[in-house]
């Protein structure tokens, strides 16, 4: 959680995970010019099972990002109001 970035260990885990995702974006997953900014197509070649990848998936795969994105935040939100770690939200629960 949040608690990451105030342990030794966890702030070298976090320059470690930010180097590796920089590298990834400017290296191999970096956008070619052809396409637009974020447009990777579909790497995983599902667009045959489903038809075509087309401008109503680019929507759909937009706005499960962006929830995704908000539920994140969500979840940092709540860490830091109550100050309980996120890994210990099923505990509370008794799960």
């Amino acid at each position: 959680g949040m608690m990451a970035f105030q342990d030794p260990t966890g702030e070298k885990g976090v320059v470690a995970m930010t180097l590796a995702c920089g590298f990834l974006e400017l290296g191999p997953w970096a956008d070619a010019f052809a396409k637009e900014p974020g447009n990777f197509g579909d790497p995983a070649g599902l667009g045959k099972d489903i038809g075509s990848y087309d401008d109503s998936m680019k929507t759909k795969e937009l706005n499960n990002g962006r929830l995704a994105m908000l539920a994140t935040m969500g979840v940092i939100a709540a860490e830091l109001v109550t100050g309980d770690r996120v890994s210990d939200i099923p505990t509370n629960f008794g799960i």
